[in-house]
């Protein structure tokens, strides 16, 4: 092959709220030459997610922070390129933690194969990836939903929020979407088939969703906090479950909110509903990846999923 140049993102500074282009450095450097036992990938897909942004934090968290003039991390779908490897030959496609980078190194592990025959290569950084599974493994062990409940999901035009409204409707929930624009809100509505979908930044949102919900909400998916659930709250019923996936109104704040103390109201509701709330990380159910790669790509064949 001909050996071009790998342009490489770096985290060059901790951002101080919204990360800025001055947090990160275009470096440009030799592509590298693969050892015994590794492989020289090329980016095909690269995955853009919410959690990075944490990632770029000194603070301590479920994961390993990005170091300061290390390459950004992220999920990546690629071409083998060259391969020194026994396992993997010239032209597989594969998956892994490639980083912000036209080319990486790897020893082979964590990487999986890739068969576009089954689906389409970049569905393993969408519908039959990290999204995915997160999707398919919250609902199961903590949302459970169950045919004739109301599922509200939070930042549902998103690559998880998408996957849990569709999950729920296979399994008979009523949906309800909270979104931010009306484009977001028409593609969650007419194009994902949820039964409703509403736009979080209207003044009467909270007057909405109590309408959109007459039966009340049994299963609430947190990907967001904030003002989505403060209206969410009141509308809970007993033995409801809030699997917390995600917080994304919170990840750029350098400071608490000015705003009411909610956590009595919060903490009632826990109380008397008996409510369930449980944060997870979609690795703590990484056994259950084989399902659920088998039962989504067969959602998809059959059009049940987008």
């Amino acid at each position: 092959m001909t050996k071009k140049t790998n342009r490489r993102i770096l985290l060059a500074a901790r951002p101080d709220g919204a990360p800025k282009d001055s947090d990160f450095k275009l470096e440009e450097v030799a592509v590298p030459t693969p050892g015994s036992g590794s492989v020289l990938l090329r980016t095909i897909y690269l995955s853009l997610d919410p959690y990075m942004r944490g990632r770029m934090n000194a603070t301590k968290s479920y994961a390993a922070s990005v170091e300061i003039g290390a390459v950004m991390t992220a999920g990546a779908v690629s071409h083998v390129v060259e391969s020194k490897h026994p396992d993997f030959a010239v032209g597989d496609l594969v998956f892994g933690q490639q980083g912000w980078q036209d080319y990486a190194l790897s020893d082979g592990k964590g990487l999986r194969k890739l068969d576009p025959a089954k689906a389409p290569i970049s569905t393993a950084l969408g519908i039959l990836g990290m999204p995915g599974l997160t999707a398919y493994t919250g609902l199961r062990n903590i949302g459970q939903p169950k045919a004739g409940e109301t599922l509200v999901v939070a930042a549902a035009s998103g690559a998880v929020g998408s996957a849990v409204g569709q999950i729920g409707k296979i399994k008979g929930c009523r949906v309800v979407g909270v979104v931010g624009s009306p484009d977001k809100r028409d593609f969650v509505r007419d194009e994902l088939g949820f039964d409703d979908c509403l736009i979080h930044r209207d003044a009467d949102f909270a007057e909405k969703l109590a309408k959109a919900c007459p039966k009340g909400v049994d299963v609430y998916w947190e990907n967001v906090g904030g003002a989505v659930f403060e209206a969410v709250l009141p509308l809970f019923n007993p033995f409801a479950r809030i699997p917390v996936c995600g917080l994304i109104a919170q990840y750029n704040a350098t400071g608490l909110p000015a705003a009411p103390n909610k956590v009595p109201m919060l903490m009632r509701s826990v109380l008397t509903n008996r409510l369930r709330i449980q944060g997870f990380i979609v690795w703590d159910y990484a056994a259950q990846e084989p399902e659920f790669q088998d039962e989504m790509s067969a959602w998809i064949r059959e059009g049940r999923v987008a």
